[in-house]
């Protein structure tokens, strides 16, 4: 975990830069793509987001329908958060951590 600095320009940057957005959900949705038998409680919650996810409800989720779920979130995200900076604590490897790191990278000439 890490202290950084963002605002909602540092998600919405990161996710409109496709290289680098689809790279990231590319290897998340990689991590996430395995079958597993979950405590009932948790699967609850994975069988809601999945019908979110799931856009023609065929019952199976797809790169494109992953990537689509995942950007409309993170831009809802940065919408919230405005263009104030903020100072967060980040998991490494997370979506904001992501967008923080691929930010630094456009600030150096």
């Amino acid at each position: 975990m890490s202290v950084e600095i963002l605002n909602g320009a540092t998600i919405a940057g990161f996710v409109e830069d496709e290289e680098a957005f689809n790279s990231w959900v590319h290897d998340r949705f990689a991590a996430l793509d395995e079958d597993q038998d979950d405590p009932d409680e948790v699967a609850g919650v994975y069988c809601f987001l999945f019908s979110q996810f799931d856009r023609d409800s065929n019952g199976v989720l797809d790169f494109e329908e992953f990537k689509t779920a995942t950007k409309r979130m993170m831009l809802a995200v940065a919408d919230g958060l405005g263009l104030l900076p903020l100072q967060m604590i980040l998991e490494e490897g997370s979506f904001l951590k992501k967008a923080v790191e691929w930010e630094s990278t456009k600030l150096v000439p």
